[in-house]
């Protein structure tokens, strides 16, 4: 079995990397990027992998038997296009099958809609593709948590719009364990399946942080409006909506799912206080 992850050089992509070797070693695995020298460090063969470039994407794909489709970064209407080109490399490359990192969350009503939306039309090209499939529907990072820590101290509080929302966050690591079985097994061939954590709310999130970091930090809920305002300025024009959106859903409600992970890898995901034990010390081995 030859395996090719996309989208190599970000981070989600690395770490999925990473657990196909631990498990398949490195010639096993073929990391494709839209610039290859930014993977240059990963201890596997690297390729071309731009999803605006569909040639190319064939001949990466030669030889591979199965292909993880990170989804892209694209705007909505560019990405699913995008995937498409994948997919059909895929096929023409003689690919037996395809996994999707795709997302949860509300397919409507909010700024993030729209990248939802474009998630489950290429959820939709991927049952239709002709080849096997799994799809991983993430739940929401929770390191940009920790990257924020310094802000958040500065402010003393977390300010968002999710109120009082449950929201099941997944880290990387745990994502990658996911993947690296749906791509080295069948058992979950056809399926979608939920990825995420045990949901909390912000409250638990920021009693997380002043437990494990020493931080005397307060959940302040705030209106969509005003964090829409906060993220857009911080973060411009395209994101800063995106970012606004997810939590406008985690509120809704569209981030408390039935998590599939322990079916997927046959163990828990990493409990939060046990997680955000082990970031605190190795925030503290580090200074």
């Amino acid at each position: 079995m030859t395996i090719a992850v996309t989208a190599a050089s970000g981070q989600l992509g690395r770490a999925i990397i990473r657990s196909l070797v631990d498990r398949l070693g490195p010639d096993a695995v073929i990391g494709l990027a839209r610039m290859p020298d930014r993977a240059a460090d990963l201890d596997v063969q690297i390729r071309p992998g731009d999803y605006d470039d569909p040639v190319a994407l064939q001949a990466s794909l030669h030889g591979v038997d199965t292909v993880l489709l990170v989804s892209g970064m694209a705007s909505p209407q560019d990405r699913i296009p995008q995937h498409r080109n994948v997919m059909d490399a895929a096929r023409k490359a003689g690919v037996r099958k395809i996994v999707y990192t795709s997302i949860q969350g509300p397919d409507r009503g909010t700024p993030f809609s729209p990248v939802v939306q474009s998630n489950r039309q290429t959820e939709a090209d991927i049952r239709d593709s002709g080849l096997a499939w799994a799809i991983g529907r993430n739940g929401i990072y929770i390191e940009p948590d920790l990257d924020y820590l310094d802000s958040y101290k500065s402010a003393g509080k977390v300010a968002n719009s999710a109120g009082d929302g449950l929201c099941g966050y997944t880290t990387r690591d745990e994502l990658a364990a996911a993947y690296a079985e749906l791509l080295t097994g069948d058992a979950h061939d056809g399926k979608v399946v939920n990825l995420h954590g045990a949901p909390i709310t912000q409250a638990r999130l920021v009693d997380l942080l002043n437990l494990h970091f020493g931080t005397t930090l307060s959940y302040q809920p705030v209106s969509d409006a005003e964090f829409a305002a906060d993220r857009t300025a911080e973060l411009g024009d395209f994101i800063g909506p995106i970012i606004a959106g997810i939590y406008q859903g985690i509120r809704l409600g569209s981030y408390d799912n039935r998590s599939d992970f322990r079916a997927v890898t046959g163990r828990d995901h990493v409990p939060w206080d046990v997680y955000f034990a082990a970031q605190a010390a190795r925030l503290r081995k580090i200074r």
